[in-house]
């Protein structure tokens, strides 16, 4: 049989919890910063309300590429938008041999390299 807390332990330490939360909150009512994200939020909703919108159209407005897009027929973004590196042939300087990579991170080519001299194999 596992060890229960009694009754009277979990009464205090759920009473001690919720002194420091209460502290907290008191903490947090006098922030000058929360009083003034509350009355921007209140104004917020009050102006969507008086223009009968919502969020997602404040956001189509402002962001019109954004995922909450409620324009219809819009075109979606580009899943990439870093253009695709091109195939560079490097040739080696004694034997002729070619390598066709898209970066330089090719174990035969930094062979070369190594053996060779970058600019010698860059050329």
């Amino acid at each position: 049989m596992g060890y229960e807390m009694s009754k009277i332990a979990e009464y205090r330490a759920l009473e001690a919890q919720i002194g420091e939360q209460l502290k907290r909150l008191e903490a947090l009512k006098a922030d000058s910063a929360l009083k003034k994200e509350i009355e921007f939020e209140q104004k917020l909703k009050a102006l969507l309300e008086k223009y009968k919108m919502s969020l997602k159209d404040i956001i189509g407005i402002f962001e019109p590429d954004a995922g909450g897009n409620v324009r219809k027929g819009a075109a979606p973004a580009a899943k990439n938008s870093r253009r695709e590196r091109i195939v560079k042939r490097y040739m080696n300087p004694s034997n002729g041999e070619v390598v066709e990579t898209k970066g330089g991170n090719h174990k035969v080519l930094k062979a070369w390299k190594k053996e060779y001299g970058n600019d010698t194999v860059e050329s």
